[in-house]
């Protein structure tokens, strides 16, 4: 039981792991990520299983009991691994997207590509309410990255809005929260200013904003999930499919300076050229959706092997 649980907790913080390699490459979310590697649902439920009711328990010293409302042990999991995917492999992807710019793309859109089919097949039901729903999605995702630049706002109430919205953004796939901080025009003040000079007159507004965002919309996801779980993997699946503009891998970045660092806001897309890159490209593209499909063979595997192991136990 004990090697089951620590197996179960590696390969959740893997997970993480991924989830937050994911947050650093432009365009690209940790939901998806999340979506895929199958604890999406999980982790909402989890978070938003962190009210006043966990707050007593945990006051009250009753620490178990706490850890179990929470599941805490998987939070600890995917949020370790996160943190540790954000610092170790930031660098390397920063390397790859510098100097193997469209070779990195085209893994990625492979990957994402597939993701697309494997995420549709979780929708229960296909209607026409499914199909609108899935339609909106790709809208909202391709409206979100044409959207303007707003100009800079160091407000308390706007820096409060700045956390909630790049939260629910960085939550749902296909949404990349970086890049909405760039939409409302605080990308340099807050990860710059804010993280870069630890400005807390910056950060702790930002920061309630992202704590509250957090705690109320794992909420609205839940409740969708639970009532309009079909429409809402669709809705979700639809961001997905949408995100696919901004990993295009044929496609030359637009910067915009924030001191003394630039940040991509856009992107000028072309075909691409028949050259000696396009090839590796291609089977990169392809490696990309066959790891998608690997993985979901093997959780297919494994769902049946459990399946007919709690059976036998019955």
């Amino acid at each position: 039981m004990a090697d089951n649980q620590a197996f179960q907790f590696f390969g959740n913080s893997i997970k993480g792991v991924a989830i937050g390699a994911a947050n650093v490459v432009p365009g690209l979310s940790g939901g998806t990520i999340a979506l895929l590697c199958g604890v999406f649902e999980r982790l909402i439920q989890s978070i938003k299983s962190i009210d006043l009711q966990a707050v007593r328990l945990l006051l009250r010293g009753r620490f178990r009991e706490f850890a179990l409302r929470i599941d805490f042990i998987f939070l600890l999991a995917i949020f370790s691994g996160l943190i540790v995917g954000n610092i170790l492999l930031a660098r390397l992807l920063e390397f790859l997207l510098d100097h193997y710019r469209v070779y990195t793309w085209a893994f990625f859109f492979g990957l994402v590509l597939t993701s697309v089919y494997f995420v549709a097949k979780r929708i229960s039901r296909r209607t026409f309410p499914e199909l609108v729903a899935l339609l909106l999605g790709g809208a909202i995702a391709i409206g979100v990255s044409a959207l303007p630049i707003a100009d800079a706002n160091s407000a308390v109430w706007y820096l409060l809005f700045c956390g909630v919205i790049a939260i629910c953004s960085m939550m749902l796939p296909g949404l990349s929260g970086s890049y909405v901080l760039i939409l409302l025009g605080n990308y340099r003040l807050i990860m710059l200013e804010g993280v870069g000079g630890l400005r807390f007159d910056i950060l702790a507004p930002f920061l309630i904003g992202t704590v509250l965002g957090l705690l109320a919309f794992s909420r609205v996801l839940d409740c969708l999930l639970k009532k309009y779980h079909s429409l809402t993997i669709a809705l979700l699946c639809g961001f997905i499919f949408g995100s696919l503009r901004s990993l295009w891998p044929w496609k030359e970045e637009i910067f915009q300076s924030f001191g003394e660092k630039q940040k991509v806001v856009g992107y000028q897309y072309a075909l691409p050229e028949w050259n000696s890159s396009l090839i590796p490209a291609l089977l990169l593209l392809l490696l990309g959706a066959a790891s998608i499909v690997l993985t979901e063979v093997r959780a297919g595997k494994r769902a049946r092997k459990e399946a007919g192991t709690a059976g036998k136990s019955a």
